[in-house]
């Protein structure tokens, strides 16, 4: 989650965001509050660090498999490094 994004989300009158400056569907101008967006943005990066951290799924199919095959734990172990290595706030 961007900046921008986090913005619209707190206020569902925005309809668009040019250079910093929020506006409504009549083109007024609409105040946010920034700190909160940041905020906001802040306490959801841990999703996007652990969508890239985590294998692609192909690969933790095959993790998967081969735990059942020889009864390991590496694809579990993995996934708990991932989390562990990316909290949530």
């Amino acid at each position: 989650m961007n900046t921008h994004e986090a913005i619209y989300k707190l206020n569902p009158s925005i309809v668009t965001i040019r250079s910093d400056i929020a506006y409504d569907v009549n083109d007024n101008v609409v105040e946010y509050d920034a700190a909160a967006a940041q905020a906001l943005v802040d306490a959801n990066a841990y999703k996007e660090q652990r969508a890239k951290a985590y294998p692609s799924i192909a690969e933790q199919l095959d993790m998967q498999y081969w735990d059942g095959v020889n009864g390991t734990t590496i694809w579990a172990d993995t996934i708990a490094s991932v989390k562990s290595e990316n909290p949530k706030p």
